[in-house]
């Protein structure tokens, strides 16, 4: 007999079918014992005799039963299989019975601290309301690469050890690679610059590494970027259009493929609006001093107080989650962003909020060489260390600009998870890596 996932079981309804999975839940109620079933498509109830009990929780087993529907008083709405169940024929546990679990896995809600979830990621992950998190942000992932396929783009992949920094500073973890220096990629961005030259249209979906001495609740040492680079553009506005054409798109699809696990989570997708809100870093300060009466003029971004005050101000103006701020002051971005030719001392990169956190970076580049290395030398860097980049652009470059996604702060702003970590199967930060350090 072949093997029925348990998704299928509903449409076997009177069929003797053998399902293949976990003990996810088990009831005893005297002569009959309840089990669900969990297997890579969902889980379904199980009905079988008195020696079921001897079942342990998490054992993977296969069963050999007769799909039957339920009483309709016993239907559950919240199972994909509420309305069926297995009458069990026999069943065979396939591995040494699971030990006693850390945790109680049968309840809806875990309710165990975040560091212990972590310490113990392998039980965790077979929580339901867990793995909806990564359902979900599968989909993210997904729908990023469908939405720019769609739209002409090709997919590369970067490498994740680097010669050169690409945005500076020493938040970079060194790596001995034989006899060179060598880092891990803070950023795929020159190398999709480099691609982009050639194919004009790239994205790619990399790790990234930051080595920031912070353990904040939304930033972590590795990180899925979501990255895309876009030639013959006309300004940074047409970077901003197909971001927030893509994050739309994004969120379209989260909503078509990912209604229970929302539901689970009781929350509602970030609001949209045709138009989404944009404006300067000075006209976002000047906002946030007349309607709150702070005093953020005068500094050179936004910082996590102010990006939540703005999304507040623009969601009871507008009704939308999101707002794009542009026109950062230059010097405080890296060499490569362009400048404003009206006004030098601010640049034509963006940054993308959604209720008070920064989904998005980007902008426009500077594509003319001579340009790029009054910057490179203004900034300090090493031509030497990036002479591959720089080569692209002796041999033209049109304008361009790109764009970065953070993976998991699309994850966590979408669910409203608390803690960035919770968006991410092992993370990665100063106090862990698979396990908790002294």
């Amino acid at each position: 007999m072949n093997r029925t996932l348990v998704i299928d079981s509903i449409s076997q309804i009177g069929k003797e079918v053998l399902l293949k999975g976990w003990v996810d839940i088990k009831r005893d109620h005297g002569k009959l014992t309840f089990i669900e079933l969990r297997d890579r498509t969902g889980r379904i109830q199980c009905v079988g005799f008195e020696k079921m009990s001897e079942l342990v929780v998490q054992s993977p087993i296969e069963i050999i039963g007769t799909v039957k529907l339920r009483p309709e008083r016993m239907v559950n709405p919240e199972m994909l299989t509420g309305t069926v169940e297995i009458d069990v024929k026999e069943y065979k546990v396939l591995a040494v019975p699971a030990e006693v679990l850390p945790f109680d896995l049968g309840k809806a809600e875990l309710d165990v601290e975040l560091p212990t979830l972590l310490d113990h990621r392998p039980v965790s992950l077979r929580h339901p309301k867990v793995q909806a998190i990564f359902k979900v942000q599968a989909v993210i992932i997904d729908s990023f690469r469908e939405f720019l396929k769609q739209n002409g783009f090709f997919e590369f992949q970067a490498p994740s050890i680097t010669g050169a920094i690409a945005e500076g500073g020493a938040e970079v973890f060194e790596v001995s690679y034989y006899d060179k220096k060598a880092y891990l990629t803070q950023s795929p961005q020159l190398y999709k610059q480099i691609v982009m030259s050639a194919f004009e249209r790239v994205f790619s979906v990399n790790k990234v590494f930051r080595a920031e001495p912070s353990v904040t609740t939304r930033h972590l040492t590795e990180v899925v970027s979501l990255d895309a680079e876009m030639a013959f553009i006309k300004s940074w506005e047409d970077v901003k259009d197909m971001a927030d054409n893509l994050i739309k798109y994004v969120f379209e699809q989260i909503e078509k493929q990912c209604a229970h696990e929302l539901k689970m989570f009781d929350v509602k997708l970030p609001q949209t609006i045709e138009e989404t809100p944009t404006l300067s870093l000075t006209e976002a300060q000047e906002m946030i001093f007349q309607k709150l009466g702070k005093g953020v003029r005068e500094n050179k971004d936004l910082n996590p107080e102010s990006e939540r005050d703005i999304c507040s101000i623009i969601k009871e103006e507008t009704g939308s989650d999101l707002v794009f701020i542009y026109g950062y002051p230059t010097k405080k971005k890296p060499f490569y962003v362009y400048p404003n030719p009206k006004n030098p001392e601010f640049n034509e990169g963006m940054d993308l909020l959604c209720r008070g956190v920064e989904l998005l970076s980007g902008g426009r580049r500077i594509n003319d060489y001579k340009q790029l290395m009054e910057h490179v030398k203004e900034w300090g860097m090493d031509q030497e260390k990036i002479k591959g980049f720089l080569e692209a652009f002796k041999y033209g470059v049109p304008p361009e600009g790109g764009f970065a996604f953070g993976a998991e702060r699309i994850t966590m702003q979408v669910l409203g998870l608390k803690n960035i970590r919770e968006a991410t199967m092992f993370p990665r930060d100063m106090e862990r890596i698979d396990y908790q350090l002294p």
